[in-house]
């Protein structure tokens, strides 16, 4: 997780009192055992999301609550998803949904919304449309979250190739002649 986006975090009491429940539960806690996107954890890529939907659903006088403590629980689902398990039926792209709120409900008391935001994140992979504006932003943070922490490990590996370098080099030099 990127330093500025842990001191926004740290410093929003509001927030942190929302989930707190949450990050401090054992359970949750081992999400941090589990890579989710290359180098970030599952526990940072969820607390990421929880925090994003709980400032826009607050600007926009949504059910901030609810958005915030779904989008950390999200996914939920504390195996690694790129080994094949043979207890597991269906890719982990179309079942993690409902693995992730069955986990959760038997730690937390969830309410209905932060259910089928937790079961129908993974739209437009899924089919089943979210049935709340929360669980959409949920879905569009997630999916956004995802590749931001994809392409900054991305970026940082393409520009390490040699040839990489050398081709970004020249295009520089031809720019700036212009």
């Amino acid at each position: 997780m990127k330093e500025y986006l842990k001191n926004l975090i740290n410093n929003d009491t509001e927030f942190l009192n929302l989930i707190n429940d949450l990050i401090t539960n054992d359970t949750v806690l081992q999400m941090k055992n589990f890579r989710q996107h290359y180098e970030t954890t599952c526990f940072d890529h969820c607390l990421t999301v929880s925090y994003y939907c709980y400032l826009i659903c607050k600007k926009y006088n949504l059910d901030y609550k609810s958005a915030a403590r779904a989008g950390m629980l999200h996914d939920l689902f504390l195996y690694d998803w790129r080994i094949r398990q043979p207890d597991r039926k269906g890719l982990h792209a179309f079942t993690h949904g409902k693995t992730a709120c069955q986990n959760a409900c038997k730690l937390f008391n969830l309410n209905s919304k932060e259910k089928d935001m937790i079961i129908k994140h993974m739209w437009p992979v899924t089919p089943i449309f979210p049935s709340s504006l929360e669980g959409l932003i949920l879905t569009f943070v997630d999916k956004y979250s995802a590749l931001s922490e994809s392409f900054d490990i991305l970026k940082s590996r393409l520009f390490m190739k040699r040839t990489f370098r050398y081709t970004y080099a020249l295009l520089s030099l031809i720019i700036l002649k212009f």
